[in-house]
């Protein structure tokens, strides 16, 4: 441990108050979801972290998940899928922040945010752009608009989102590159025995995609690749495109090749990772900023065949490093790929070598923690340079 992350550790006995608000947290399914949990318990151990989130029922309730205070406000409706909830502007009042992250894109967070009267320090992830909802972004823009000026620091999730953003290059120089980050150790473990019942139950050749059924997946894609595939495709998943999905299935005359599962809770998605040969990741729409369940995948030991969009998902899993690479909205190139990887078992090998090394490299728990602490720091110190508040480094592994 360096001199400088030994007097972060010893600065505050308690830590500074850090309230995150996001959309939902688990066990509501979803990318962001789950880093707004990974990331809110891996900053638990140096600073007091509470979470502002949505439930699914118009219920509040309040509850501890690890060292995290968890406030779940009751939803009374959604406006193109975002959650409007009871009290929001009134709960951000009370935690008290000493620093507020609010995770966007969050129409009715950004609007309680400014309602609130919160004029303290402020960190917005940027977690992607509104692509589809034209309409409500065109409303929401001058909001998100003044609440980014007024922010103190802007986190992206790689370079080439903050690159092909629209909205981040005018913001540049409050934009920190944060990647997500996982447990790796939460992947190594092996149920042989639930592995084997997946095999038994589904086929020895078995891939995998894992995602929301929502148009920007692009599994109608994938669904068509599979008529050329000598595979079992399982997609673990639920979403409103559910039955369109079921009737292209029907429609590619695939049925004996493809098996929807429906929505599986995180803690049992690694046996299916486990049991497969090759994890795909067919989106088509830079709403796919980043792709963490390619991480998840990547550290099981996983090739990864994803696409070439103008987001994050393609530094994620490198092309011929860890998996590879083909254009979206191509069912053909889909096709292709899988076809190679699942013959060539040298090429599989390789890719799966390389896969956990570069979670465990640039995509840590600990690293995101650590990255998310200096940038508070930064902000905390820029904001107070009188008395510097200082924050300390998590308790895992430093």
């Amino acid at each position: 441990m360096t001199n400088q992350l030994i007097a972060m550790a010893s600065a505050l006995k308690n830590g500074p108050r850090i309230v995150h608000v996001g959309k939902f947290y688990p066990p509501h399914m979803g990318g962001i979801e789950t880093h707004v949990q990974q990331l809110c318990r891996e900053l638990a151990g140096s600073a007091r972290v509470t979470a502002i989130v949505a439930n699914d029922g118009p219920e509040t309730s309040q509850e501890m998940d690890g060292g995290v205070c968890l406030w779940r406000l009751g939803t009374r409706f959604h406006v193109s899928s975002a959650p409007v909830c009871q009290n929001l502007v009134d709960a951000i009042r009370k935690a008290k922040p000493d620093l507020l992250h609010l995770h966007l894109p969050n129409p009715m967070a950004t609007l309680a945010v400014q309602a609130s009267g919160y004029w303290g320090p402020l960190v917005c992830t940027y977690h992607s752009d509104v692509v589809r909802q034209r309409l409500l972004g065109a409303l929401f823009e001058p909001f998100l608009q003044r609440l980014l000026r007024r922010s103190d620091a802007i986190v992206c999730t790689s370079e080439r989102y903050l690159d092909t953003s629209p909205v981040l290059p005018r913001f540049r120089d409050k934009c920190r590159v944060i990647p997500y980050g996982i447990l790796p150790a939460n992947f190594a473990a092996v149920d042989s025995g639930a592995v084997e019942a997946i095999r038994q139950r589904h086929g020895q050749r078995l891939v995998l995609a894992v995602g929301r059924l929502v148009y920007y997946k692009g599994f109608e894609y994938l669904i068509e690749a599979m008529r050329d595939v000598d595979a079992k495709m399982l997609i673990i998943g639920d979403g409103p495109l559910r039955g369109a999905l079921d009737r292209k299935i029907a429609e590619c005359g695939v049925g004996d090749r493809v098996e929807m599962l429906g929505e599986i809770q995180n803690e049992h998605l690694n046996s299916y990772y486990q049991a497969s040969e090759v994890f795909v990741l067919p989106s088509i729409a830079r709403s796919e900023a980043f792709g963490i369940v390619q991480l998840e995948a990547m550290a099981c030991g996983l090739p990864v065949l994803n696409t070439a969009l103008d987001s994050g998902v393609p530094f994620v899993s490198r092309h011929n490093e860890t998996g590879m690479t083909v254009p979206p909205r191509d069912s053909a190139a889909l096709a292709n790929a899988l076809s190679l990887l699942l013959g060539n078992a040298a090429l599989r090998a390789r890719f799966s070598a390389a896969a956990p090394v570069r979670v465990k490299t640039e995509f840590t728990a600990q690293l995101m923690g650590q990255r998310m602490l200096s940038l508070y720091q930064e902000v905390l110190t820029r904001r107070n340079r009188e008395t510097p508040v200082e924050v300390r480094t998590t308790a895992s592994g430093m």
